[in-house]
């Protein structure tokens, strides 16, 4: 039986280092806004939560990247987030990386695989 799988957005949607799409999931329960992103060709998703304390990274709606469109920055505290694996690399974030969600990109859409979702 294959994964359920929920879209996210189109492929095109997502361009290297630029604007996230924003989306929400249901996680331990709550509606939690997550976002997906394109680093190195390859697409991410993660928690729209900074490591450090609860609060949603983008500095405006969609915007994630640092001005290099290098690391993943939270807007309050400044933490830098490696794109590639949500790993905290700098900044107050206590060494929290950001909690990843696993995506799969099939048919010119980013899906979000919904299995891993049925235990939190």
């Amino acid at each position: 039986m294959a994964d359920e799988q929920r879209v996210i957005c189109a492929s095109a949607d997502l361009q290297e280092g630029g604007k996230g799409v924003r989306f929400t999931v249901m996680w331990h329960q709550q509606p939690t806004p997550a976002f997906a992103i394109r680093y190195q060709g390859v697409a991410h998703a993660y928690l729209n939560r900074c490591g450090h304390v609860p609060v949603e990274l983008d500095w405006q709606e969609g915007e994630f990247f640092d001005a290099g469109g290098v690391y993943l920055i939270c807007a309050t505290h400044g933490a830098l987030y490696s794109p590639k694996d949500g790993h905290c690399v700098s900044g107050r974030c206590s060494g929290n990386g950001l909690a990843r969600l696993q995506v799969e990109e099939r048919d010119n859409q980013i899906r979000l695989l919904e299995h891993q979702l049925a235990n939190t």
